[in-house]
């Protein structure tokens, strides 16, 4: 598969999952059962970051997972992204500008989002493919709104910031899907909360 279908195959994805969930933990069994809860929640979309110990076996750990896509986000580094994508990443994500990286993923035929907070960084992204909005929090629904607005059909997910109940301002804004993370956890009210923003 060309890394053109591979994008549109994630963001058909993303849009279906419409949360995406940012996972950041401090072990690696941590970080594996966090993604077992939410991927039994309904999010089958996971980005796994490179912020946890040994990511590496984490994200291999979270791949193997039935019925998930497993991205790595937080990759700056052509090291990094190399060694996510053997691990079995089906995405790489950068909360910044990260020409290596891309290449990497290009070189890989796998969909790279890559990051930014400018319009010009944001839509220029968003020409190669799928654009993260970081840190969203900073400009709001609103800056989302004003960018599609220059830049319709822009396909941007915001991540940074966002609490779960806020999500359907940021899809009412026009995002693909919304990057949560230190909001998400699993938990026995998780369903609820789920159903409440998604139905």
């Amino acid at each position: 598969m060309s890394e053109t279908a591979a994008t549109d195959q994630l963001a058909d994805a993303l849009r279906a999952a419409r949360v995406l969930p940012v996972v950041r933990a401090g072990t690696v069994k941590e970080a594996v059962g966090v993604c077992e809860a939410l991927a039994a929640a309904g999010l089958p979309v996971l980005e796994v970051t490179t912020t946890i110990p040994d990511w590496p076996d984490a994200a291999a750990a979270v791949g193997r997972l039935p019925e998930t896509i497993m991205g790595v986000g937080t990759v700056t580094t052509a090291e990094q992204a190399r060694a996510a994508v053997g691990t079995g990443a089906a995405f790489l994500v950068s909360p910044c500008g990260a020409p290596e990286v891309r290449e990497v993923a290009e070189r890989s035929g796998i969909p790279f989002l890559e990051g930014g907070l400018t319009p010009t960084e944001v839509i220029g992204a968003a020409r190669k493919g799928i654009a993260k909005l970081f840190p969203a929090h900073v400009g709001g629904p609103a800056m989302l709104k004003d960018v599609l607005t220059v830049a319709p059909g822009s396909r941007i997910v915001p991540t940074g910031g966002i609490r779960l109940e806020d999500v359907p301002k940021w899809l009412a804004a026009g995002a693909l899907a919304v990057g949560v993370g230190s909001d998400l956890r699993p938990g026995p009210e998780l369903p609820d909360r789920l159903a409440a923003v998604l139905s």
